[in-house]
């Protein structure tokens, strides 16, 4: 577990995981390596460890809805991520799998969602969710909202707090180096505000259209992925 929060993991949502796969190889040059299924939101996603020396757990996720599994999580509650949001599923059916989200890892769940909720913000119940793995079951706690909102567009992270195990920790080197998250917001300083109550203070944030900007180093050389409002 970290003792402080940080970058967990960037999210890129596809229209179908063999859409992500295909995109991810095209992209940046790797195939993503093995992943799971979430039988609470019926997604399924496969992953990929991210060199990064400021979040040295950090790790990409492809993960879209999967056709083949029906949401153990009570209509009308919707998947995480925005992935039940029909502008969304629009823009990966036109544009392909892009980045939409970060997922940021905090020491104490409970304790964070409280401080977003005291300035205004809520960023939903904190639920339990797991998947099998063939080390065994993993187990972690994420905030996750009623109505699957990502909020301020994708920028503000949803939360995570990891059990005892972490998915990167069994992720071979991708040959991918994360080299940095930039968030951009029309409500930056209110966005500010949120980070910083999360102890995400060194995170750079602007005011400007709604974007998430991360930079790569990748085998085909240098590449930006950003997101769409």
């Amino acid at each position: 577990m970290t003792t402080h929060a940080q970058i967990d993991h960037l999210v890129v949502a596809a229209r179908t995981l063999d859409e992500g796969v295909a995109w991810c190889e095209a992209t940046l040059g790797v195939v993503p390596g093995p992943g799971g299924e979430h039988a609470l939101f019926g997604t399924h996603n496969r992953l990929l460890r991210l060199h990064s020396e400021q979040a040295p757990r950090a790790y990409l996720e492809i993960i879209s809805v999967n056709p083949q599994a029906t949401p153990t999580r009570p209509a009308p509650l919707k998947r995480w991520f925005d992935l039940d949001d029909p502008a969304l599923r629009a823009r990966l059916a036109q544009q392909g799998p892009q980045l939409v989200h970060w997922v940021a890892s905090v020491p104490d769940i409970d304790a964070a969602s409280a401080r977003l909720r005291a300035l205004g913000i809520e960023r939903g119940p904190v639920i339990a969710a797991s998947r099998p793995t063939p080390s065994g079951l993993l187990r972690w706690r994420i905030s996750v909202r009623d109505d699957g909102q990502r909020l301020f567009d994708g920028a503000l992270p949803t939360l995570i707090e990891w059990g005892d195990t972490h998915p990167a920790e069994t992720m071979p080197a991708s040959g991918l180096a994360l080299r940095g998250l930039t968030l951009r917001h029309p409500e930056a300083p209110r966005l500010r505000q949120a980070l910083d109550a999360i102890g995400l203070d060194a995170m750079a944030v602007a005011e400007d259209p709604a974007a998430l900007t991360a930079w790569f180093d990748t085998p085909l050389g240098p590449r930006t992925l950003t997101s769409a409002p």
